[in-house]
């Protein structure tokens, strides 16, 4: 039952030829980009890339018990009920005070207008790449502690204004912020009581936005500096996916995988494709 899943990971040449088909389709529209930190971390930013890194922000910060050392959710929420929300969002704002700067494929992507970008972490680097274009806007799911409101996310444009979910609809692109983000209002999933309630109703997709499951219908995910090594990380990228097409791509780092990764890439149909990531952009750059 515990035995590692066996992947059969194919040549560097193939992977290659397999990715830029993929970012044909890409560029066509029929592929949904999926971000996770890695991608922004090719900036070196001078923020938290990673859960862990962000946990040990947090451990600087505030004495943390052992039970949450290297756990960014549940040492949030160790602070937030020993302290205060309040305090969760200001360290929160602290950590990604720091403009993380866009990549070039952060730009590319902007450039080709494509219908939906997701992305996972809480820094603003695809919203910087993407301003200045027209005709695009954000959504961006929220923490329902204590707003006093039935919402699960919220709608800005591209200047940042909060707007109604009705104009959505006409924007040529939509980036989807799952986990909130920094800018434009430091809107922040973080602890372990944020995600209780929207970890219970995933699963029959209420807390996802109309948006962006009709934008998915029908289209390929490419899963770009992302790793599945936590529960709540595979959690969300097999809900946001779902009910989309039957093919999904990840770019992987075979040896850095756990086996929790592994299993997750089995059960879940995704294509590994082994090329290191300044390669991988390299080929998307090109496609």
């Amino acid at each position: 039952m515990n035995a590692i899943p066996k992947i059969d990971f194919v040549s560097a040449a193939d992977a290659e030829a397999t990715l830029a088909a993929v970012a044909a389709r890409l560029r066509e529209g029929h592929v949904v980009p999926y971000l996770g930190p890695g991608l922004a971390e090719l900036s070196k930013p001078d923020v938290p890339m990673t859960p862990e890194a962000l946990a040990a922000f947090f451990g600087t910060k505030v004495a943390l018990p052992r039970r949450t050392r290297g756990n960014a959710w549940a040492s949030a929420q160790h602070i937030e009920s020993n302290k205060h929300r309040s305090t969760v969002t200001a360290l929160m704002a602290q950590a990604f005070g720091s403009p993380v700067a866009a990549t070039a494929l952060h730009r590319h992507l902007a450039e080709m207008r494509l219908p939906m970008i997701i992305d996972t972490w809480y820094d603003g680097a695809m919203r910087s790449a993407l301003e200045g274009r027209d005709n695009w806007g954000e959504v961006q799911g929220i923490t329902r502690a204590g707003i006093g409101e039935d919402r699960w996310y919220r709608f800005y444009d591209g200047q940042g204004k909060e707007v109604d979910r009705a104009a959505a609809k006409d924007w040529t692109t939509l980036l989807y912020k799952p986990h909130g983000s920094v800018v434009p209002t430091k809107n922040f999933l973080i602890s372990d009581a944020d995600y209780v309630e929207v970890l219970t109703e995933i699963d029959i997709q209420t807390p996802i936005p109309d948006i962006v499951k009709e934008r998915r219908t029908g289209r390929n995910f490419l899963f770009i500096g992302c790793r599945f090594n936590d529960q709540l990380l595979r959690t969300y990228a097999r809900q946001i996916s779902k009910r989309s097409a039957d093919a999904h791509y990840a770019l992987v780092e075979p040896d850095a995988l756990s086996k929790n990764e592994l299993r997750f890439l089995v059960e879940q149909g995704l294509t590994p494709l082994a090329v290191a990531l300044p390669r991988a952009v390299e080929i998307l750059l090109a496609s």
